[in-house]
């Protein structure tokens, strides 16, 4: 099977008596990478409301297994993030499983399915998330553009500045981005 060109190689695999994905991530150490992060609840607002949890996660994820962050915007249902890999460390699948562990955690518990329970999930986000990862400069400006104009796109904001959940402000703090 060939590789899709910014998603990486997949095939499938048989369980349970039907076709199921294997998506094979590249493991690049030190990459540069855009992700998008979803609910499973599309619609809600728990990102925006429960915003606290979300930095608190990251923040002692961080602590743990290290990355930078070159951009971030979090929308209700959804988050856009740009993140830096340490040299040598190309395992950002983990970091975003403990950051989703640590966020639910930090929630009350509400109905789950049995499929939630079986892997000890509480059924807040997606299983999967998208990565990209970063070839070049104007690939990396275009990723942390998209991440900052989101809020814009999806009409909550005319403004990048206006929308609170955003690194935009850190980028016109330092004058990499004109208010």
């Amino acid at each position: 099977m060939n590789a899709h060109p910014t998603l990486g190689s997949h095939s499938l695999l048989v369980g349970h008596g039907r076709a199921m994905p294997n998506y094979k991530r590249p493991k690049v150490p030190g990459a540069t990478v855009f992700f998008t992060v979803t609910l499973a609840a599309r619609g809600s607002s728990l990102l925006v409301d429960q915003v606290a949890a979300l930095r608190q996660a990251v923040r002692a994820t961080r602590q743990d297994h290290p990355f930078h962050i070159d951009a971030w915007v979090v929308l209700p249902d959804h988050l856009h993030a740009v993140w830096t890999l340490p040299e040598g460390d190309c395992d950002f699948a983990t970091r975003w499983s403990v950051i989703k562990a640590r966020f639910s955690r930090q929630l009350p518990e509400g109905h789950k399915r049995s499929s939630h329970v079986k892997r000890r999930e509480r059924g807040i986000w997606q299983r999967r998330f998208w990565e990209h990862h970063i070839r070049g400069a104007r690939d990396y400006a275009a990723a942390v553009s998209y991440c900052h104009m989101n809020p814009v796109k999806h009409g909550f904001v005319e403004r990048p500045q206006d929308w609170l959940y955003s690194s935009v402000h850190r980028e016109i703090h330092s004058g990499r981005w004109a208010a």
